[in-house]
């Protein structure tokens, strides 16, 4: 028996917490579910910052994140959506501790490494430096490092959510 909740159905607030490796938040804001399974959650969220020209994508209040959180995985997807026409800007991943999800709650300790999908298929890493100065032990750096490549294998082969396809989109095709 599944536990996934319809986006059709009433849309429930959830808190997403990004915690540093000590476990202490670094960053707080609200989204809605759109599913939650035993070991994930996807939820909608939009961006509240000020505009952020980042030189590979530039991230614009309002814009519209679609993010998959993992149980049993060592990183996070956002899907990123612009505020202008909702059109697929890219996927914004963080290498992260598997996320902690509890009701009404999300929590990842972020891992510093993140990776940039464009549409079009590139792949960018970033923040290697800061990753490599942080105090872990081997086993979560190599999870860490693992589970960079298996996101760079989902997009290598433009399989979901890589496939260009928006999580609406795919939602619909699937039924």
């Amino acid at each position: 028996m599944s536990n996934l909740q319809s986006p059709t159905s009433n849309a429930q607030p959830i808190t997403v917490r990004k915690l540093d490796l000590n476990g202490e938040q670094i960053w707080s804001y609200s989204g809605i579910i759109l599913e939650h399974g035993p070991e994930h959650v996807r939820l909608e969220a939009r961006f509240s910052r000020d505009t952020m020209e980042l030189g590979y994508t530039t991230f614009e209040k309002g814009d519209r994140f679609v993010e998959w959180f993992f149980a049993d995985r060592w990183y996070n997807i956002f899907e990123v959506h612009s505020v202008r026409d909702d059109r697929i800007k890219g996927w914004y991943c963080n290498i992260t501790k598997p996320a902690l999800i509890g009701d009404g709650v999300v929590s990842a300790i972020d891992l510093a490494l993140d990776v940039w999908i464009g549409t079009d298929g590139s792949i960018l890493v970033l923040d290697e430096d800061e990753f490599a100065g942080l105090h872990m032990t081997e086993v979560d750096r190599h999870a860490a490092l693992k589970a960079l490549q298996e996101l760079k294998e989902l997009a290598r082969d433009r399989r979901p959510p890589f496939d260009g396809l928006g999580a609406t989109d795919r939602q619909r095709i699937n039924g």
